[in-house]
């Protein structure tokens, strides 16, 4: 029967209750609400509404880990108005949420030379030199945190990157997520430093991740800090601080003894690294093929580690001897990620620029960190990692492997960066993703004042100012 029939067959009472699920329907229609107008078993459109739109800033930086805050910091040095959003409570990324507690590949000119010198004048760096240091990460967070209001960064904390928009090719749009509910933010220039490539992938960019596009990825770990009543008697299993014990003898002896307490770690070169006294920092396990972007598997992941690194630390405990006493201080709020989202650049470093020690006119850094492949499953877990038989020359970072392929108006600083699974593998640690940050940052301030895209501007005119405002205190 069609409509107009049927309201005519109906009594005048019963034609307003006949046409309200109709005009309901036609309603949600008219507001661009299909799950509301019609059954879509499985699927929700959001309903269409107006978000808080702030455009006060040049230059965006999503991200608050190594990367991040290094490129928020430059670029607010560089003379933009920045606001940086990190997801966590804290800023430093892996070095303060995950816990990492050491700096690899960290004897760079600029940033990293300024931020070693500033945790050795607050006694919260272990070790000599530049490279493998370990660190105090509370001290870390603060540091971040008075450098970043120095320079005038306007940061928001538990605050994550949810949609991305464009005009045209540009990117001109994001939208965040925290407890003030949804906020729109508008900038010039946008720095994905999510290590995980978040922004990237959800601006429509080009991706891979792993050694295909969605995996066999390297494994998550997650880091701890331990507190022991004596940490000399420890001396032949903690990294770096016997002369003359080759590194990975001592993680096979902390290996055995682990083995000894009663539990096979699921990483096995464990590593003991010293912090400050009797506080110790320790990796111990291996959650594996895990994307990065699956919340429900990260979040086992998280659980199997942690309930893994009390295992151990109690069968330690019981071992009595140098172990009596050992007591966990914290786990991390974020498991470690090594293998994320890496966007499509206007170039992409591959393994060959490793093997060939490839020179750019536009390089940002010069990677020496080798190969570092965590065991991708268990069957392979034996040998901990490995090089894949690659032997990496010193190489150089070009400031196009920055700089998105797909969209304007949008760089990348950190992990996230465009690169293959065997570039990443080496050029994934902090020391480099500092450098990368410190030239993303500058890069985008400079975009901002000379009203172009990142893409056209020179790296002759980004070099200068970052040996100006990079120097060391």
């Amino acid at each position: 029967m069609e409509r107009r029939t049927l309201l005519k067959s109906l009594p005048l009472g019963m034609i307003a209750p006949a046409l309200a699920p109709l005009v309901a329907r036609a309603e949600a229609e008219a507001q661009g609400n299909p799950a509301r107008a019609a059954s879509n078993p499985g699927r929700f459109t959001e309903p269409a509404r107006d978000l808080p739109l702030t455009a006060d800033t040049d230059v965006i930086v999503c991200g608050a880990g190594p990367a991040g805050v290094t490129a928020a910091i430059a670029a607010a040095r560089a003379g933009a108005k920045v606001r940086l959003f990190e997801a966590h409570g804290s800023l430093g990324g892996v070095w303060t949420s995950s816990l990492l507690g050491y700096l690899l590949d960290f004897d760079k000119p600029g940033f990293n030379q300024e931020l070693v010198k500033r945790l050795r004048q607050r006694d919260a760096v272990n070790g000599e030199g530049m490279n493998g240091l370990a660190y105090q990460p509370e001290e870390m967070k603060l540091l971040l945190e008075e450098l970043c209001v120095a320079a005038g960064v306007k940061v928001q904390l538990h605050t994550r990157v949810a949609a991305a928009h464009r005009e045209g090719r540009a990117l001109s749009t994001i939208v965040t997520e925290s407890k003030s509910g949804r906020q729109a933010w508008k900038a010039q220039v946008f720095i994905d430093a999510t290590g995980d490539g978040d922004l990237g992938a959800q601006a429509g960019c080009e991706f891979e991740i792993g050694e295909a596009r969605e995996c066999p990825c390297q494994p998550l770990s997650m880091c701890v800090l331990l507190v022991v009543k004596d940490s000399a008697p420890l001396a032949r299993f903690i990294h770096r601080t016997a002369p003359g014990v080759n590194l990975d003898d001592t993680k096979r002896a902390f290996r055995a003894e682990i083995q000894r307490a009663g539990v096979t770690p699921s990483y096995m070169m464990p590593t003991l690294f010293p912090i400050r006294g009797n506080l110790l920092l320790a990796m111990m396990n291996h959650e594996y093929g895990v994307l990065a972007y699956d919340a429900e598997k990260i979040t086992q992941a998280t659980l199997n580690a942690r309930l893994e690194i009390h295992r151990i630390v109690r069968g330690l405990r019981k071992l009595g001897g140098p172990w009596e006493g050992m007591d966990i201080v914290a786990t991390p709020e974020q498991i470690g990620i090594r293998d994320g989202r890496r966007i499509r650049g206007r170039y992409v470093v591959q393994k060959d620029d490793l093997v060939r020690g490839a020179r750019h006119e536009d390089a940002v850094v010069r990677a020496t960190f080798p190969v570092d492949i965590h065991a991708l499953d268990k069957k392979h877990a034996d040998g901990g990692y490995t090089s894949s038989g690659v032997k990496a020359q010193p190489y150089d970072i070009p400031l196009r492997a920055l700089i998105a392929k797909d969209i304007d108006g949008l760089m990348m600083a950190g992990r996230c960066i465009s690169g293959d699974f065997i570039a990443h593998a080496s050029y994934r640690v902090t020391g480099n993703a500092v450098a990368m940050g410190e030239a993303a940052g500058v890069t985008a301030a400079l975009a901002v004042k000379n009203k172009t895209a990142p893409h056209d501007v020179p790296w002759s005119e980004v070099k200068p100012v970052i040996e100006k405002t990079g120097k060391p205190v």
